[in-house]
């Protein structure tokens, strides 16, 4: 006879993320998740980004940066003309 609580998860397991490219809304500080997935692509070098490892985003261009050379990559052009 197979348990009736067999099927439920304990506290240590974690749901697994969905595979794929995620889509994200970009806020000020934080992010919304659109379409799960376990990665975005940085908008300068196209790299993937695991979510846990997102630190870099626009929020007025809805983009995310692989890292802080990759945002001067894609700003600094914009700040040397003004």
């Amino acid at each position: 006879m197979k348990h009736y609580l067999s099927g439920l998860m304990n506290r240590f397991e974690r749901i697994p993320l969905a595979a794929g490219e995620a889509q994200l809304r970009y806020l000020d500080g934080d992010y919304r998740i659109v379409r799960p997935g376990s990665y975005v692509r940085c908008a300068v070098t196209g790299e993937a980004i695991p979510l846990d490892e997102l630190k870099y985003w626009s929020v007025e261009r809805q983009e995310a940066y692989a890292t802080p050379e990759a945002v001067m990559q894609r700003f600094g052009p914009l700040l040397r003309s003004k």
